[in-house]
């Protein structure tokens, strides 16, 4: 295979991260409001919004892991382009739905194509570049992710007072040319990965890696909790926001924004100073922050308050998310990396779950209660995080005595 490069990367791995500063930055301008406005214009019970937000990942949690398996038997080609062009008619017909059912049909599908395209797209970035550059390909597109999420809440909430249709037309517009480009520079390097023997042939071979990786089921477990933490963000906090903070809205617009610039600032620094640090202890340290941002969240009543919280929670994504990413190609076998890619992506039954419990602790209790119990959540992460790397330790150990 030619691997042909600028500075020391792939062109399809430029193309996979400039691509993702667009197509997400597109995607942050759309779908971060669909709770609010099944709320303040269909006037949806809580619980039922939770559904709607939370049908997204669950959908995508089982599809994930099958798109990662299908890439490795079929290729990472005919994974990416199907799901991308997919996604974009997804994010058109967002802009022409009327009530919520359609909302929750188009956002199951919309899961759907972003699980079969995250951890493809992944595994081909490490099928692309040398391990020694792994984490930095990987910071980069953490980093891609939040340029396009700095911009995408504000474009939002300004096209979004015109018309809430504009927003979805331009995310299917933005991920229609984004599928383009992709499938000429696929075609133009034609893409062949010589390592791909295709050891799993069925997705009940590939459901045994997940049975017999016990560092990779804690991994999956401890990401459940994160992200039923996390996906209050999206969920339940606007909701809490609107309820005691005049320009609600106009608040979580801005955290959005701050989240995404704090990680746009603070990635390359931060990411430098844990460098040399064990994978664990960094997703520790991101843990960390994540429980003291949730616990200041609960506390918070002003928009300074929350704005420190969005902070903390921010340099929580920066130390966790990317290590998470470099935990899976660490323990993954190279023949199977778009299978293991894809059976992290179980981490979404978080996200799933996350606004259906936020919005019920919301409706019974309110937000400083649903924070506080974040904060506890996110703790008990922390366990299952060190018992996989004590078992990836113990497998490492075993295969060098033997």
């Amino acid at each position: 295979m030619s691997r042909l490069s600028l500075k020391g990367f792939h062109p399809i791995v430029w193309t996979l991260l400039g691509g993702t500063v667009f197509a997400r930055g597109a995607s942050f301008m759309a779908m971060p409001f669909l709770a609010l406005y099944l709320s303040h214009t269909q006037g949806i019970h809580p619980v039922i919004i939770g559904i709607i937000v939370g049908i997204g990942p669950l959908s995508g949690t089982v599809g994930g892991f099958i798109g990662g398996h299908l890439s490795d038997r079929f290729g990472r080609k005919v994974i990416m382009l199907s799901s991308v062009f997919t996604w974009a008619f997804v994010f058109i017909g967002f802009s022409f739905a009327k009530d919520p059912l359609a909302f929750f049909l188009l956002n199951a599908l919309n899961g759907i194509c972003r699980s079969f395209f995250e951890p493809t797209s992944q595994a081909l970035m490490a099928d692309l570049t040398e391990p020694e550059k792994r984490l930095r390909v990987f910071a980069l597109r953490y980093t891609a992710i939040n340029i396009g999420a700095a911009v995408g809440p504000l474009l939002g909430a300004y096209f979004g007072v015109v018309s809430s249709t504009v927003t979805f037309l331009i995310t299917g517009s933005f991920y229609l040319i984004y599928g383009v480009i992709l499938a000429s520079l696929l075609r133009k390097y034609k893409v062949k990965l010589s390592h791909q023997v295709k050891k799993v042939s069925t997705i009940k071979d590939a459901f045994n890696i997940i049975r017999l990786d016990s560092s990779l089921r804690f991994f999956i477990i401890g990401g459940i909790l994160v992200n039923i933490g996390y996906s209050q963000i999206d969920s339940s906090l606007p909701q809490h926001l609107g309820r005691m903070i005049e320009n609600g809205p106009v608040l979580f617009s801005l955290l959005l924004s701050i989240n995404a610039i704090t990680v746009v600032v603070l990635q390359i620094p931060l990411s430098h100073l844990v460098e040399k640090w064990r994978v664990l202890h960094v997703m520790m340290l991101g843990s960390f922050f994540f429980v003291l941002g949730f616990l200041f969240m609960g506390f918070a009543g002003s928009w300074i308050s929350f704005i420190i919280s969005m902070v903390l929670l921010t340099i929580g994504e920066i130390f966790l998310f990317p290590s998470t990413s470099v935990f899976i190609d660490q323990i993954a076998k190279e023949e199977l990396r778009g299978t293991y890619f894809g059976a992290a992506q179980f981490r979404s039954i978080g996200n799933s779950v996350g606004p259906v419990m936020g919005g019920w602790i919301l409706n019974q209790w309110n937000g400083h209660w649903l924070f506080w119990m974040m904060a506890f959540i996110v703790t008990v992460s922390i366990y299952f995080f060190l018992a996989g790397s004590r078992r990836q330790l113990e497998s490492v150990v075993g295969l060098n005595n033997s």
